[in-house]
């Protein structure tokens, strides 16, 4: 089992830049999969980003392909999501969240552990 806490959230003007954190708990954090996602008010938890064990393979939804960038430090039980050239309709609640069986990166449904969440707001 792992905890999942998120970290890095603000309020932020267009165009500029934050840098979201994961602290996962536990001894395994190297053998999960790792994904982030975000929920707008009134909306539903949509996928952002994602990367696996082992090599690090990584997946973006289309609208932030280029402006963010998910990573892992093993060594440090954290992931992060550099967030650059953001726009309000980045604004959201966003989510860590960790998977070890079946995983799928793009779903929602496949991911077994999740953080508390942290808000971004981005004014225009």
């Amino acid at each position: 089992q792992v905890q999942l806490v998120e970290s890095g959230g603000g309020l932020v003007q267009a165009g500029n830049s934050l840098r979201l954190s994961c602290a996962a708990s536990g001894r395994t954090f190297s053998s999960y999969a790792m994904g982030w996602f975000r929920q707008a008010p009134g909306k539903e938890r949509k996928f952002v980003a994602a990367i696996s064990w082992g090599t690090g393979n990584t997946y973006y939804e289309d609208s932030v392909k280029g402006r963010f960038t998910i990573s892992r430090d093993n060594a440090k039980n954290t992931m992060y999501l550099q967030m650059n050239s953001l726009k309000p309709e980045d604004t959201a609640v966003y989510y860590c969240a960790a998977d070890r069986d079946n995983w799928s990166p793009r779903s929602i449904t496949a991911y077994d552990y999740w953080g508390q969440g942290t808000q971004v707001t981005v004014s225009s």
